[in-house]
């Protein structure tokens, strides 16, 4: 239907479809948003094709992470994360010179169950799970957030992202979600990245960044 009403338009589905949008030759950027180790293959696809990849499938890397970022040195591929924690680390470690971040921090909120007592997990709810206190987020990463389950991932995305040792990582239980990530410098000082908790703000600085666009995100009342 699709291909009747926009004639010359190109229909693709599956992992063959998945393949050929990653590596289109006139894209000059992929955006890797599958849920998933499903996305591990034209993640891969783009890296290798040397495209400008924004990432926002962390478990690509949690399960070949050192095959992905072999494959962006050789290629010449940037990837610029798009999770809010690892775009502000992006952010914040271009400040210092490459090398000189000490340790990384990423904050979580301890998702809705930060304060249920030890003996009351057992009798949660799906609908508990979901319910995220400051996000709006998905099915399966708001369990992983509930569960701490996804601060672990991201542990690790950032392990690759970032070619830092596991010890030089961090995590610091910030409920509120302002500052979402913070880079420790050689040299003692420390760099936080803050903004209210909306996804729109790291999606867009991964589309137009290093530029400074106005944005769709209020700014954060600091009175």
């Amino acid at each position: 239907k699709l291909a009747h009403r926009f004639p010359g338009l190109e229909v693709l589905a599956g992992e063959e479809g998945r393949l050929a949008v990653a590596t289109h030759p006139r894209a000059t950027t992929a955006v890797g948003a599958l849920v998933g180790a499903l996305g591990l293959p034209a993640t891969y696809a783009a890296v290798q094709a040397g495209k400008e990849l924004l990432l926002a499938n962390k478990e690509t890397l949690v399960v070949a992470g050192s095959l992905i970022m072999a494959e962006a040195r050789r290629s010449g591929s940037q990837i610029i994360p798009v999770d809010s924690e690892h775009n502000g680390l992006f952010q914040a470690l271009r400040v210092g010179p490459p090398g000189t971040a000490r340790r990384l921090i990423l904050t979580a909120s301890g998702g809705p169950f930060r304060t249920t007592p030890l003996a009351q997990l057992a009798h949660v709810t799906p609908e508990q799970a979901l319910a995220h206190p400051t996000w709006r987020m998905g099915a399966k990463i708001s369990v992983d957030s509930a569960t701490m389950m996804n601060k672990g991932l991201e542990i690790i995305e950032a392990r690759w992202l970032f070619d830092v040792a596991p010890e030089q990582i961090d995590v610091l239980i910030h409920p509120q979600s302002i500052v979402h990530a913070l880079v420790e410098f050689a040299d003692g000082m420390v760099l936080a990245h803050a903004s209210r908790p909306d996804m729109r703000g790291p999606i867009q600085f991964a589309l137009t960044g290093p530029r400074r666009r106005p944005g769709l995100v209020a700014p954060l009342d600091w009175h």
